[in-house]
Parts: C-alpha cells; sequence; structure tokens
C-alpha cells in the first residue's frame, strides 16, 4: 500500500507539472529547432524509474504485483493515434510522422484488450512479450520520426500542434507513463513459468483425439 501510495502521489504530480508547464508555454515550438524542453520532459521520468526499478527489490516486488491485463488494456486508449491522422490531412502534422505513429498507436489500441484478456498469461508467454515489444517499438518510431521529421522535410508543417495542449501531454506524460506498462509487463511475464515439452506433448495428444 505504500508504494501504491507514493506512486499515485508521483504520477499526479508529474501530470500537474506536464499540464502547468505546457498552459505556460514552456515546451511550445513553432521553429525547426530541435524541442529540448519536450525531449526532457520525457527522458526525466523515464531515467528515474529505470533507475528506481534497477536498484530497489521492494519497488520491483511492488511492480510485479501489478495486473498485466490492466496494464495492457491501458494501452486501449492508443486508438486516439487517429487524431495524428486527421491534422496530418489538414496539413497540421508531417505525414512522415503521422501516418506511422498514427497507424500504430491505432494497431495496439485496437488489439490491446483481446491481448489483455488472451495473452496476459503464462501459456502466451511469447505471444504477450512480442506484442509488448511492439507496442515499444511504436512509441519509439512515433518519438524518433516526431523529433527528425522537420528536419528530414523543412517543407512541410512542422511538429508545433505536439508542442501545446492537449497534445503537448502526448510526448511529455503519456508515451513515458505507457513505455513504463510496457516495461513493467515483459518484467512480469519473465518470470512466468514456462510450459514444459511434456504439457505440449500431451495437449498436442489430446488436440489429436
Amino acid at each position: 500500500m505504500k508504494y501504491r501510495n507514493v506512486i499515485a502521489v508521483l504520477v499526479g504530480a508529474w501530470l500537474t507539472f506536464a499540464v502547468s508547464a505546457s498552459a505556460l508555454g514552456v515546451f511550445k515550438n513553432d521553429s525547426d529547432a530541435l524541442a529540448l524542453p519536450v525531449a526532457a520532459a520525457a527522458l526525466a521520468p523515464i531515467l528515474v524509474f529505470l533507475l528506481w526499478f534497477g536498484t530497489s527489490a521492494r519497488f520491483r516486488e511492488f511492480l510485479y504485483s501489478l495486473s498485466p491485463r490492466t496494464l495492457t488494456m491501458a494501452h486501449s486508449w492508443r486508438v486516439e493515434g487517429v487524431v495524428f491522422l486527421i491534422l496530418s490531412a489538414y496539413g497540421l502534422l508531417p505525414g512522415l510522422f503521422a501516418l506511422p505513429a498514427g497507424l500504430g498507436d491505432m494497431a495496439i489500441g485496437i488489439t490491446a484488450p483481446w491481448v489483455a484478456s488472451k495473452f496476459a498469461n503464462s501459456e502466451h508467454k511469447s505471444g504477450f512479450i512480442l506484442w509488448q515489444i511492439l507496442g515499444i517499438v511504436d512509441l519509439v518510431t512515433a518519438v524518433t520520426l516526431g523529433t527528425t521529421a522537420r528536419l528530414i522535410d523543412q517543407s512541410g508543417p512542422g511538429m508545433g500542434p505536439m508542442t501545446v495542449l492537449p497534445l503537448s501531454l502526448v510526448p511529455t506524460f503519456i508515451v513515458p507513463l505507457l513505455l513504463m506498462f510496457h516495461v513493467v509487463s515483459i518484467a512480469q511475464a519473465r518470470r512466468w513459468p514456462g510450459r514444459s515439452y511434456s504439457q505440449l506433448g500431451e495437449q498436442a495428444t489430446s488436440a489429436a483425439r
């Protein structure tokens, strides 16, 4: 319970900071320059999380106790990646970023409920981990393209909308948080017992009858 309360306070403070800083224009970037404040706001909580996760056994045990189904279901919101596609269609975001980021998010969001209900168990350990890895790849790809799209195509629209509310919360809060969920889910799954060859053989025999 102690960690649950501490984490709730930290996440609440993090969200408050992200909203407040965005409202004050700290992350706003309409130029072609790299959005360093956004990058710092996104990377700082990830680094703190990884350091805490790597050095505190009690913190890891708390995270292992969380429901992998709930952590996976949280990714359902990513169907809203369609917003990137809409903004790109109106020339407000570069297609180089919006297409892969939007389609990738939608794919993860649409499949999240199915993965949460069917794959969050030791019998589907490999498939569950693979989906989590694909989710991470989608996030990393979106961040990479969001950072470099304007540098690659200077004649197209910039990433300005992603640096002001409400979209600024995506790189400064939502993406880092969901990345943490992926990491925790993979760590949980790696602790699940794998099925033995004898169990697989028995299931195959039963299925053949």
